[in-house]
Order: C-alpha cells, then sequence, then structure tokens
C-alpha cells in the first residue's frame, strides 16, 4: 500500500488575515472564532435573497471571478458561480483539463495570463494539497483566492456552510455532540469540519470510522474517536456522513463497499440510537447504499439539500468579505 504523501501545515494567519479583515479564505486553521462567526452572520443576511423576485445584490458589480477547478465538481462550482453572478459579478469558468497546463504550461504562467485579463478572484480546487495555499502567495496584490478544496487538505467553504446549517437548527453549538462518520483519512471535510466545530467551542466532537480509514494524527485533531458504530451514535444531536473516495484510495482501505455499509452505514435503526431530533448531513455526493440509506437521506432528520441552499448564501458573504464589501450594510 502507497503512503498517503503528508498534508501541508497550517496556513500562516498573515495570508489570510489582512489587518483584520479576511483577505484569502484558504483553511479554517487559524481564522479564530470571531471570524467563523461574522462569516456566518454575514451569510445569515444573504440567506433570504432566494426567496425573494430579485436575487441579485450590486455587492461585487465590476468585479470578475475566475473558477479554476482542476478537478471535477458539481455542488461547489456551480453554488460558487452562482453566488457570484448573484453578487454582480461577470463570472469566468476555466476549464483545466482543456486549457494550455495540458500543454506543458506551468500553473504560475496561467495564473499570470489569467492577471492581465484584470480578475479579482481566483476560485481554485485542485487535486493536490496545498495548491490555493500556494497560490494565494503568488498572486498579484488586490487579487483574492478562495480554496474551493485541495487535496486532502482543506475545503473550509463546505465547513462554513455546514456549521451555518447547524446554527440554523441548533442555536447553542456548546451543548451539542457531533458524530463524524467514514473516511477521514481520505476527507478534507472532515478535517475542517473537526476545526471548525473545535473553533466555536462544540461540546463534544466524536470520529466513527474503521481504524484503516483514519489518519495517523487523529488523536490530536480534539475528537473523541470511536470504531463501533453503535457506541459512537449513541445521543448525538448532529450526524456528518463522508463519502467513502474510493478515487484517492491508494490500497484495500475497506473489505467491500457491501461489508463497509454493514458496519459503517447509516440505517434507520442505527439513527433511532441519536437524539430524537438529530440532524442528518452529507457534504455529497452520497453514495446511497454504501455510506447511507436511501429511507434515511431522504428522511426527515436529513438537511442534505438544505446544505446545498446554504451553500449560496456562504460563498456569497466569503466572496463579499474578502473584496471588502459589508454584507449587512449593503445586500
Amino acid at each position: 500500500m502507497k503512503a498517503q504523501a503528508p498534508l501541508p501545515g497550517p496556513v500562516p494567519n498573515s495570508i489570510q488575515i489582512d489587518n483584520g479583515r479576511l483577505r484569502h479564505l484558504l483553511s479554517i486553521e487559524g481564522l479564530g472564532r470571531a471570524m467563523l462567526e461574522q462569516i456566518l452572520d454575514n451569510a445569515a443576511s444573504f440567506a433570504g435573497l432566494n426567496e425573494q423576485g430579485v436575487k441579485k445584490v450590486p455587492l461585487l458589480r465590476g468585479k470578475t471571478v475566475v473558477n479554476l477547478f482542476f478537478e471535477p465538481s458539481t455542488r461547489t462550482r456551480t453554488t460558487f458561480e452562482l453566488a457570484a453572478k448573484r453578487l454582480s459579478a461577470d463570472v469566468m469558468s476555466v476549464s483545466m483539463s482543456t486549457s494550455s497546463t495540458t500543454k506543458g504550461e506551468t500553473l504560475l504562467d496561467t495564473l499570470r495570463n489569467l492577471e492581465s485579463m484584470q480578475c479579482d478572484m481566483f476560485i481554485v480546487r485542485h487535486n493536490e494539497a496545498g495548491a490555493a495555499h500556494f497560490i494565494a502567495r503568488h498572486v498579484a496584490p488586490g487579487i483574492a483566492v478562495i480554496n474551493a478544496g485541495d487535496g486532502r487538505h482543506a475545503h473550509p467553504t463546505q465547513a462554513l456552510l455546514d456549521m451555518f446549517t447547524i446554527r440554523r437548527h441548533k442555536e447553542d453549538l456548546s451543548r451539542l455532540r457531533v458524530a463524524i462518520v467514514g473516511d477521514v483519512l481520505h476527507s478534507r471535510v472532515a478535517r475542517a469540519d473537526i476545526h471548525a466545530l473545535n473553533t466555536l467551542a462544540t461540546g463534544e466532537v466524536r470520529v466513527i470510522a474503521p481504524r484503516t480509514l483514519l489518519p495517523a494524527e487523529a488523536e490530536t485533531l480534539g475528537v473523541q474517536i470511536y470504531h463501533d458504530m453503535e457506541t459512537g451514535l449513541r445521543d448525538v444531536d448532529v450526524i456528518i456522513m463522508l463519502r467513502l473516495q474510493r478515487e484517492r484510495m491508494l490500497g484495500a482501505f475497506i473489505p467491500s463497499e457491501h461489508e463497509y455499509f454493514q458496519r459503517f452505514g447509516l440505517t434507520e435503526a442505527r439513527l433511532a440510537l441519536a437524539a430524537p431530533d438529530a440532524l442528518v448531513m452529507h457534504p455529497g455526493p452520497a453514495n446511497r447504499g454504501v455510506e447511507i440509506d436511501s429511507s434515511v437521506a431522504d428522511g426527515s432528520h436529513s438537511v442534505i439539500l438544505e446544505q446545498v441552499t446554504n451553500g449560496l448564501a456562504v460563498r456569497m458573504a466569503v466572496m463579499a468579505m474578502v473584496m471588502g464589501a459589508n454584507p449587512k450594510g449593503d445586500a
């Protein structure tokens, strides 16, 4: 079994924060509770736009946002694009599979060419951990970078929309038990959620996974670790299921998908062990019958589609903030 490449260290605050203002969003680590709450509060000011006749605000009028997606995405790419349009920005999506990088052009050369078009923001998804951080270090002054997921490292806006969703249903996080279940080893969402939950002083954060799908540093992440689904789910208030990421697996981490579901799939019987009003979440796309039973994914406890909706408000808030706009004052 080939060893996983080590993950990059925390992003220095000086890269993300400038004089108390969000300059780039690269990672949840280091942002601090006040900044996370400010982002979530600003997102709340956009949440009602979906119900209005006119769904646009002029906060980013005249700005150009570029989507740089080096790996496939549906939810994240489309919600970032729609969020930018609802902020009245001009949006350009670059298909990196057909870009000049496939002809030998370096990433920095690609960036310089895009910068010459007077772009204001790069939304970056890349299969290499640390790629968004690298781009943020090399972009021209005034250009903002938002990490839309880099390898196994970070997915900050997913964590923020997860926190926003939880907070809409459960006001006091300090009283909550939250369980993150599944492929933690390969999941950038798991790491981002853990950092966000701990930064927001959540009562208890649990991780439920087979030993083969836990990172070596799991004990240092500030979580309670369980290898038994029934024990780990008992009395929890929020269940965050993770996708089994076969495309990042370099060896045999599980015997079979069937056996994985038998031991770690979320069924109605297992959900009954949680609190009566427990939330069921999933970053998507969900593998039904592998991580979660369809009756649970579509059931009354599920807020999976609500997470997608909330992603618009959260990404609008982040994009406005990195451009120095005031969502509460102008939205």
